[in-house]
């Protein structure tokens, strides 16, 4: 999902606020200065030597100018020679250490303010090709799973390697219909797209290609003009299709390859026959245009509802995200069963799923002026007890009295925290949802 600034940090500090003179270099010699070093002689030190400092190693931490002009902290992640360039002439790929990964780029020298070099390199960092070496089901295990992962389920060993094999992105822009959209992150796409830069793709089938060309004489060829799917709800110029990963397993591939260049821990199964594709689309007379996507297992035992969740970067911020997620619960209730994300989220999804959850949760507690219990809001809404749960209690709003939990709704904190989650999106009219859950289908 991406509710978020494309420039949100991953520990929740955004670029607007960044200093421009570089943040961190305070805290930065707070901490030299009670370890007993002297940062600015550090820095004269690195100055004195900046000749012999190039090429940059990987590793190296450096202050860069962002698209902001202002300077941030780096770390050199890759480098790459500059063609017919001299010696020294590299491009690096960095990462902004205050931000997302998302944020990942090559950038050029220039941008680089060699005096605040530090070469505070992993010792390991030549071993790092050996030491990480996959074996075949690791890699695979990286490459081909279907389901959003978080760092959490990763543990220490497991994320060193998924970031050292996906560290930098393959892909650095894609053509999707007519918009030209940057990536986020790396995507296992074959062998032989690995010299492309940007991908041309079919907004219809999602084949890919390299050239513009190609593209053009697919789309003269091409007879679809919406998901290969089953349209199961319209509302104005919103369609949602159900996609049998089974009967259009092409196309589910080809979408987990289009997901993962905006989802970092996503992984992709090449066997989607398990999955089904809710491809939500704007209509109009060229045709239905994918805005984003949710996928979910045809049969789950944890009572998953999703499982990967996605709005495309140029129709974010504009409630549907917010609409896949309340779609999948109408799904839930179409079955008669209670349902819940697949876990972990990740951190767009986990602020959307909390958003939706206190919206609708609050709007009937503001209704039911009497007693209203967990499970009654668990049926009301087909949202697991446990996410209720850890959703009211996140508010303040339930405390455990004499052996069990009692909701405290007060008008006015309800309220309160109601402006605080925002507006609750495009809203999903049910009346216009025709759909057979998979288990009653023929």
């Amino acid at each position: 999902m991406g509710s978020m600034e494309d420039a949100k940090a991953e520990n929740g500090v955004a670029a607007p606020a960044c200093n421009g003179n570089g943040v961190g270099a305070p805290a930065a010699e707070v901490a030299a200065a009670a370890n007993g070093g002297d940062p600015v002689a550090k820095r004269r030190k690195s100055s004195s030597s900046l000749s012999s400092a190039l090429p940059l190693e990987v590793g190296t931490k450096v202050m860069c100018r962002w698209r902001d002009q202002k300077l941030h902290p780096v770390k050199v992640i890759e480098r790459r020679k500059i063609p017919s360039g001299g010696p020294n002439d590299y491009e690096y790929y960095v990462h902004y250490t205050e931000f997302n990964r998302r944020l990942d780029e090559w950038v050029k020298l220039e941008q680089l303010d060699l005096e605040t070099v530090e070469t505070d390199i992993d010792e390991k960092v030549e071993d790092k090709a050996t030491s990480l070496k996959m074996t075949r089901h690791q890699k695979r295990k990286i490459d081909e799973t279907h389901v959003e992962q978080g760092h959490e389920e990763l543990d220490a060993a497991s994320l060193r390697e998924h970031e050292e094999f996906t560290k930098v992105k393959n892909i650095a822009k894609i053509e999707l219909g007519r918009y030209e959209i940057d990536t986020w992150y790396f995507s296992p796409f074959p062998p032989e797209y690995n010299d492309s830069v940007k991908l041309f793709f079919c907004e219809f089938c999602l084949n890919f290609m390299k050239r513009k060309e190609q593209l053009q004489r697919h789309m003269r060829k091409c007879d679809l003009k919406h998901p290969p799917g089953d349209e199961i709800y319209r509302s104005g110029t919103l369609s949602m299709f159900e996609v049998d990963g089974k009967k259009n397993k092409v196309y589910g591939q080809n979408l987990c390859y289009l997901a993962k260049l905006f989802l970092d821990h996503k992984t992709l199964y090449y066997d989607v026959d398990l999955f089904l594709f809710y491809v939500l689309c704007e209509c109009d007379d060229r045709g239905c245009h994918m805005v984003g996507y949710f996928s979910k297992e045809k049969h789950s035992e944890e009572s998953y509802n999703l499982a990967c969740i996605l709005t495309l970067p140029p129709y974010q911020r504009k409630g549907y995200g917010k609409f896949l997620i309340a779609f999948s619960y109408e799904l839930s209730k179409k079955e008669s069963k209670v349902g819940t994300p697949e876990r972990p989220l990740s951190d767009l999804g986990l602020l959307s799923y909390r958003g939706y959850w206190t919206r609708v949760l609050l709007e009937i507690l503001k209704k039911h002026k009497s007693n209203i219990s967990i499970k009654e809001l668990s049926d009301m809404t087909a949202i697991k007890a446990d996410d209720i749960l850890s959703t009211l209690q996140s508010l303040d709003l339930i405390q455990y009295r004499k052996g069990q939990h009692v909701i405290c709704a007060d008008p006015k904190v309800l309220d309160r925290h109601l402006k605080a989650a925002g507006r609750g999106g495009l809203e999903v009219d049910v009346s216009k949802l025709i759909w057979t859950p998979y288990k009653e289908q023929s």
